[in-house]
């Protein structure tokens, strides 16, 4: 029962469980009451997400090797923080009785925090989807 790594907004696997989005801020032009019904997510869970400042500091500039590396560093070291730890342990725990997802918005998931989030999780003993990122 494993955790999948998903696209918000794309469409669900058919096992896929709830979707958790880990962004920032909720999508835009979409009621609340739409965001799983549009295939974004089941709950908001922003403390997986990088910070605004990171999130602003991102997408100031187009992404290199170097920013991308600057920018994992960033995130990790926030993801370090006993909240983030304590849900990231919670998650990998619950990975190994029900199944679910967790996601962002991001196009590559190659340069997003959605690949380090699930080597976090993976890292942390969670039961993983294996898809492409």
């Amino acid at each position: 029962m494993p955790i999948r790594i998903a696209r918000l907004g794309t469409p669900r696997a058919p096992d896929e469980g709830p979707r958790l989005g880990t962004v920032r801020r909720p999508p835009r032009g979409v009621p609340k009451g739409e965001f799983a019904a549009r295939d974004y997510f089941d709950v908001w869970l922003p403390e997986l997400a990088p910070s605004a400042e990171v999130v602003s500091w991102a997408l100031s500039e187009p992404w290199t090797e170097a920013r991308w590396r600057r920018y994992a560093r960033r995130y990790l070291k926030e993801m370090r923080e006993p909240r983030a730890r304590h849900l990231i342990e919670l998650l990998a725990a619950l990975s190994k009785q029900t199944s679910f997802s967790v996601g962002c918005y991001c196009e590559d998931a190659t340069h997003c925090h959605r690949s380090l989030l699930r080597d976090l999780l993976a890292d942390a003993g969670a039961s993983m989807v294996d898809v492409s990122r």
